[in-house]
């Protein structure tokens, strides 16, 4: 089979053809074959298409490798998501058995079958003991769907239908679907989806270092910002107010991490105008932080949990939304739910997503995160920047940071053009075989959690170099 492309025409070898994954093709023919036909995700193409892209071509543990053969440290577990490392032969063996036994079945129809049976009593099993109840999807971003689906189900079945708002955050992130775009505050997401979702409002986000004023401290700053919440059920009236939806720490708004006033002034809020609180897990689950879910490290508790990434280890596509049993009771005593997808509890990111949960759980990947490797990163990353000439802010827990560019750490001065300094410093990081994004001028890290101490030592080193590049170019080194 032949292929033609305005940069380069080559013939398919019988190894590519035959679905084998020997590198079939040189870095130019990968790269000329992407450029024609595919749309990648929060991009823009034409410059993406002139520069090329970086073609990833295996994996192992923490590390990738590149068509040219790079080594490359993983900073990000992929997209947040590749808990386990990469390579378990463990969710490979299950995903072929499962394919072998029973590749698909839906579970519309008073239909079931074992893998999400198995699946759904683990779950109860690692969640806090109110969760017992589960709907599965493909993605976080459907995920959140679900939660507006099953939110509105829950007071329309009550005789509430009036209580239709949802509040979340600005700068907030649930997904790029209609109704994830529209819950995440993020305004540059909205600019292109003029068609949002209605009855979705947004609050200020806690984010301390960028947005605080005056003398106020991290405490009382974060405090103040939860008391948004209040000030607007009150505006839209607390009859008429469904949810309020948030990500215990932001993550693609640049791991954000509030002040500990912040979330018991959330739920407090919650409850005493009744309605749900919903934390999004979709980063922050599954051990991230040292805690089998990010809300435990903030010690808040929600009525509903959305969870993705890290349910599979992003071995294959799969979400769920966790209903507390106040809410399940609702959802299950009243009738048909009517929503659900093709592949809601798909049975072999089910038989994954089981045998992923137990290498998180046998293994005790949490507990070494929590005590050993968290604690190591955190610390380091502390040691190596907290006098740095434009770090400002150093956020996180467990395996996963923040680091805040400044041009005036201690005036808290961001530059001017922040998102071009992290764009510069992105780059070095690449050059230098290290995966580290960034989301405006902050720089997240999210390595995979079975990361080792000398592969910390690692990533902080190339980070450092990265960001002393940065401060040179810069003229404040």
């Amino acid at each position: 089979m032949s292929y033609r492309t305005d940069e380069v025409a080559y013939v398919q070898p019988a190894a590519a053809a035959s679905g084998q994954t020997s590198q079939a093709r040189s870095t130019a023919q990968y790269r000329a074959l992407d450029a024609a036909h595919h749309i990648h995700p929060f991009s823009d193409m034409g410059t993406l298409n002139r520069a090329g892209s970086r073609v990833i071509t295996k994996a192992k543990g923490v590390y990738l490798w590149d068509s040219d053969g790079n080594k490359i440290i993983d900073g990000m577990a992929g997209l947040w998501c590749v808990n386990v490392g990469y390579g378990r032969k463990e969710l490979a063996d299950a995903a072929y058995q499962q394919l072998q036994e029973l590749p698909f079945y839906n579970t519309f129809f008073k239909t079931t079958h074992p893998p999400v049976i198995e699946l759904s009593a683990l779950l109860a099993e690692v969640t806090p003991a109110a969760f017992n109840h589960f709907f599965y999807c493909n993605s976080g971003s459907e995920g959140n769907d679900t939660v507006l689906r099953i939110a509105h189900r829950f007071w329309g079945a009550q005789g509430k239908s009036s209580k239709k708002y949802v509040i979340s955050r600005k700068n907030g992130y649930h997904g790029s679907t209609i109704a994830g775009g529209t819950l995440g505050g993020m305004g540059y997401m909205h600019e292109q989806m003029p068609s949002k979702v209605e009855h979705i409002v947004h609050i200020d986000q806690p984010y301390f270092f960028g947005e605080a004023e005056g003398n106020l401290t991290p405490e009382e700053f974060a405090l103040a910002r939860a008391q948004q919440l209040e000030a607007k059920i009150l505006e839209l009236g607390a009859e008429n107010v469904a949810a309020f939806i948030g990500e215990p720490f932001q993550g693609a708004g640049g791991v954000i991490f509030p002040a500990s006033t912040y979330w018991p002034e959330i739920q407090r809020i919650c409850r005493k105008y009744d309605i749900l609180l919903v934390a999004d897990e979709v980063i922050g689950g599954f051990g991230r932080t040292g805690e089998w879910f990010a809300h435990q490290h903030f010690g808040f508790e929600p009525d509903l949990m959305t969870l993705a990434k890290g349910l599979t280890s992003g071995y294959v596509p799969m979400g769920a939304v966790a209903l507390h049993d106040r809410v399940a009771k609702v959802i299950i005593e009243n009738g048909e739910f009517n929503h659900g997808l093709t592949y809601s509890g798909h049975p072999v990111a089910a038989a994954v997503a089981v045998a992923n949960l137990k290498l998180l759980r046998d293994e005790k990947i949490v507990e070494r995160v929590k005590t050993d490797t968290g604690p190591y990163f955190q610390n380091l990353l502390r040691e190596t920047f907290s006098n740095h000439p434009i770090i400002g802010e150093i956020a996180g827990a467990g395996l996963v940071a923040g680091l805040q560019l400044a041009e005036d750490p201690k005036a808290r001065k961001r530059f001017a053009n922040g998102g071009d300094v992290g764009t510069i410093c992105r780059d070095y990081c690449f050059n230098g075989n290290l995966i580290m994004r960034a989301t405006g001028d902050r720089m997240l890290l999210s390595p995979p959690l079975v990361i080792t101490r000398g592969e910390i030592d690692e990533i902080v080193s190339k980070a450092k170099k990265a960001i002393d590049a940065t401060a040179q170019k810069l003229g404040l080194s």
